[in-house]
Formats: structure tokens, sequence, C-alpha cells
């Protein structure tokens, strides 16, 4: 296992998932059913597992047809236009 691509993700994913719609939905359901945290904590876990096994399995796929550097430029400018518009609705 290459451990700084692996605490490159960790870092990147965890800090993408702070405070996010998943982290307060998992917060909400925690709240209203604390009797159940156990649960929560792990159905949470098994959908974000899937969520990145898709998210993975797709990556792949694509990038046996499209140059991986050619999704670099497209994520950063899908970054880029989402914050351009969230800045100019705020």
């Amino acid at each position: 296992m290459d451990i700084k691509l692996f605490l490159a993700v960790f870092g990147t994913i965890f800090l993408a998932e702070v405070g996010d719609k998943t982290q307060l939905a998992t917060l909400l359901y925690a709240s209203k059913t604390p009797s159940s945290l156990a649960t929560i904590f792990f159905a949470a876990s098994a959908a974000l597992i899937v969520a990145c096994a898709v998210g993975v399995l797709a990556g792949g796929l694509v990038a046996q047809y499209v140059n991986p550097r050619w999704l670099q430029w497209a994520a950063g400018a899908g970054f880029i236009a989402i914050g351009i518009v969230t800045l100019v609705r705020a």
C-alpha cells in the first residue's frame, strides 16, 4: 500500500466531508434516536463506502477512455465553476 497516497486521499476526503450534508444528516439521525448510535454509524459508514466504491469504479472505467490529465482539468474547472456560482448567489 502506498502510504503517501493513502494519507493524501484520506486527508482530502475527510476535509471535504467535514460539515457537509452527509455529516449533518447523520447528526440529525443520531439526535433523533440516540439509543441506536451504533446502527446509525454503521449505516452511514456503509453508505459512504458504497458511494466511494462507485466513484473508484467509475474513475477507473473513465480513465481507460479519457486521459487522466483531462479529468483533473475538468474536475478543477468544475470546482471553480461551483465556487463562482456560490459566490455570485451569496
